[in-house]
């Protein structure tokens, strides 16, 4: 939960609230986005992200590569109806939620190799590096 300090109440107060610049990336009602955490991971071998996104399932997820640069994104809708007609009650809910996330990839990644999986409600994308440019440590000899 995130607590915010609010300025004393005015005219002003609303409209800085609103057009507050520094809350347009964070998970919050006032700037309707919602981008899941990610972790990046770098090892000898490539990269490895990591995207919180519980609930959500595979079908949800859509990964491209398009010039160098990879790109997460996912669109989902839902609609809920409710019915009471002997209490003359209906109620339809609608939701929907989206996000793009793009990465520019390195030189040395070999996008052929490209994986994912989701599961637990965590999206895991292994990217290798390019295998001609993983290389071991090697002593010289000075001569």
């Amino acid at each position: 939960m995130t607590l915010i300090r609010r300025k004393p109440l005015g005219v002003n107060s609303i409209f800085d609230d609103l057009f507050d610049n520094a809350n347009l990336h964070s998970n919050n009602w006032r700037s309707g986005a919602s981008f899941p955490a990610i972790n990046i991971i770098k090892s000898e071998v490539g990269f490895e992200l990591e995207l919180a996104a519980p609930g959500m399932k595979k079908s949800d997820f859509n990964i491209e590569i398009n010039e160098g640069t990879l790109i997460i994104s996912s669109a989902a809708k839902s609609e809920k109806e409710e019915s009471k007609p002997e209490l003359n009650y209906t109620r339809k809910e609608f939701s929907y939620s989206s996000f793009s996330r793009s990465f520019t990839l390195p030189a040395d990644v070999d996008e052929e190799k490209i994986e994912a999986k989701y599961e637990e409600g965590i999206l895991k994308v292994r990217i290798p590096n390019s295998e001609a440019k993983i290389q071991k440590p090697k002593q010289i000899e000075i001569g």
